[in-house]
């Protein structure tokens, strides 16, 4: 993998924005989020439909070869942050090889995956060797009967497996990821927390989002961050902000008081306290629509451009890229009272 350039020169800095994807905001696109699949193996309540999901034919997917030339356009133009995500990118097949071949790009400089683990232990091996360096695991609940209320499956023995077998690998950065939901898993909070600090293991609690497919969102089922943090504070002592090293990132970061080191719990707030403004992200669909918003209800189709690497597509290509981030609103705004949730559920957009 191709470290991040730290302490580069001005002119450096300067070569590498002139190609840059900026929006009317002056936010300057570097984080690409790419769904390989919408399939998941389980079916959770805040992500997906419990039965008959509408996934994509295999033949509508985007292929390895067009997801490797989009992300090496992009990351020409300044998106050097790759993320894969699905659906459960893990159940896309040979999924170790598209890490390889987009570790082997050399203006990617971060590649990264966000998986629920529970095929992990048997794939963690050739990921590290493709390249693979940092892994966010979903990990909700310690309790299998929680675990099946959520996922509406089995399968919290084989996630935590998945971690421990992750955990092997030095090279390899682990951050755990926790949706709660108040009537559901809000009492295990504090257990996933000494779970993840017995094992040194980052954890970030994510606020319950309106992108649901059965569209039981509502606000007095989300936790807030605030309200967590409070929570966990009255258990495991007071928790001090830490400066972010990027500022967009979406995690708040904070350590107890009295300790060092990385931080080891993230809070992201979607929608209570929203990162809108130093949102850098565009989103990329299994079947080749980009996204410039989580919760938007546009998309623009490059699928017919990632056929070949000709000039013409390449061109074609960067005018809808261009008027993606051009149509980029200031903020998501969840809090409107007009409001529309989107369409298509998290597993159709990518997490």
């Amino acid at each position: 993998m191709n470290p991040v350039l730290l302490g580069q020169s001005a002119e450096t800095e300067v070569e590498a924005k002139k190609d840059s994807l900026v929006d009317r905001f002056g936010r300057v696109h570097q984080s690409l989020r790419v769904s390989v699949t919408d399939v998941c193996n389980i079916r959770c309540s805040y992500c997906m439909p419990e039965d008959n999901p509408q996934f994509l034919p295999n033949d509508k997917l985007l292929s390895f070869d067009a997801i490797e030339r989009f992300v090496r356009f992009c990351s020409s133009h300044g998106m050097h942050k790759i993320r894969l995500t699905g659906g459960e990118p893990l159940v896309r097949r040979d999924i170790h090889e598209l890490v390889g071949r987009l570790d082997d790009l050399p203006e990617v400089w971060d590649l990264a995956m966000t998986t629920n683990a529970i095929l992990l232990s048997q794939h963690v091996e050739n990921l590290v060797r493709s390249g693979l360096r940092r892994l966010n695991i979903s990990l909700d609940t310690l309790s299998e009967d929680v675990f099946r209320r959520i996922a509406r499956r089995n399968g919290l023995e084989r996630t935590l497996q998945g971690i421990e077998s992750a955990r092997q690998y030095e090279e390899l950065e682990i951050k755990l990821n926790a949706l709660v939901l108040r009537d559901v898993n809000l009492d295990g909070v504090l257990d996933l927390v000494a779970f993840a600090m017995e094992r040194s293991l980052p954890i970030r609690f994510i606020e319950f989002m309106p992108l649901d497919a059965e569209r039981s969102w509502n606000a007095q089922r989300m936790v807030s961050g605030d309200e967590l943090r409070t929570l966990i504070g009255e258990r495991f002592g007071e928790l001090v902000a830490i400066d972010p090293i990027d500022p967009s990132r979406p995690a708040r970061e904070f350590r107890f008081r009295g300790e060092s080191g990385e931080a080891r719990l993230g809070f992201i707030d979607s929608v209570s306290r929203p990162f809108c403004a130093a949102c850098d992200r565009l989103r990329l669909t299994a079947e080749g629509k980009i996204r410039n918003c989580l919760f938007g209800t546009e998309e623009w189709d490059v699928g017919p451009y990632l056929q070949s690497d000709s000039a013409d597509s390449r061109r074609k290509l960067h005018s809808v890229l261009l008027d993606c981030v051009d149509a980029k609103h200031a903020a998501h705004g969840i809090a409107n009272p007009n409001f529309e949730q989107p369409v298509r559920s998290m597993y159709q957009i990518g997490g």
